[in-house]
């Protein structure tokens, strides 16, 4: 509060003291170092988000000279996780239910490998995502896009097409590892200790039955595509890729 010399009646001075100043809120409250903190990081952010916006773009833009020359950098940010595609929506939207499985074949303590039976990894996201009004991106889209980006990269005998395809199936093949180890499956196959040696993905493919009202006549007999086995590498199995 500011001071004021004693005055006589009648002296220039407010019958009321001077309010107090307004206190500071938000940022304008932090120091200057930490405002200067708060500068920068919001600078990165908006720098990241603009990266990602333009690499987005020149990813579903049509072919011109920024992706002729700089192609590799666009796929690289983009696959696997921001792929752009267009499966949702007409003329062709998904009319199939594809669950992705894995069995594992587990070395135990004793030297004895064990093949574990199929774990339906598609139906675990399913159970967690029921009655989740915030389910996490994990559980929505990473078994689905992991499959996605392995089918776009290989034949139909599983041979990789084009220089993705090893990628692919490294990306699959490392969320096979910890899936199961997020099951447990080396204690429930072995007992205990135990090693996984390698692991089989197979995907399930059945047809969404249609509407009582139409004519139309599907399969219901659902359809399985086997992957061959796949040798897990000891870092890997280790819980190397955590």
């Amino acid at each position: 509060m500011r001071s004021r010399p004693s005055e006589p009646v009648g002296s220039p001075w407010p019958a009321e003291p001077y309010p107090p100043g307004e206190p500071r809120t938000g940022v304008a409250a932090l120091s200057l170092r930490y405002r200067i903190g708060v500068a920068l990081a919001l600078a990165v952010v908006a720098v990241g988000v603009c990266v990602h916006l333009g690499m987005t773009f020149l990813h579903v833009a049509p072919a011109n000279t920024v992706t002729k020359a700089h192609g590799k950098a666009v796929d690289d940010w983009i696959y696997p996780e921001f792929e752009q595609n267009w499966k949702l929506f007409a003329p062709n939207p998904l009319q199939q239910n594809i669950s992705i499985q894995v069995r594992a074949g587990i070395r135990g303590p004793d030297g004895m490998t064990v093949t574990t039976g199929w774990y339906d990894l598609s139906a675990e996201d399913g159970r967690a995502i029921d009655g989740n009004l915030l389910p996490s991106h994990t559980q929505q889209n990473e078994l689905r896009r992991a499959w996605d980006f392995y089918v776009a990269t290989h034949d139909g005998e599983n041979r990789p097409v084009g220089l993705r395809g090893s990628l692919s199936e490294s990306y699959l093949r490392r969320i096979m590892v910890l899936r199961l180890d997020r099951d447990d499956a080396v204690r429930a196959a072995t007992g205990g200790a135990g090693v996984i040696e390698r692991v089989q993905v197979r995907s399930r493919t059945s047809n969404v039955p249609p509407p009582e009202w139409s004519r139309e006549k599907v399969s219901m007999t659902p359809s399985y595509r086997e992957l061959p086995w796949w040798k897990v590498p000891q870092d890997e199995a280790a819980g190397g890729v955590r």
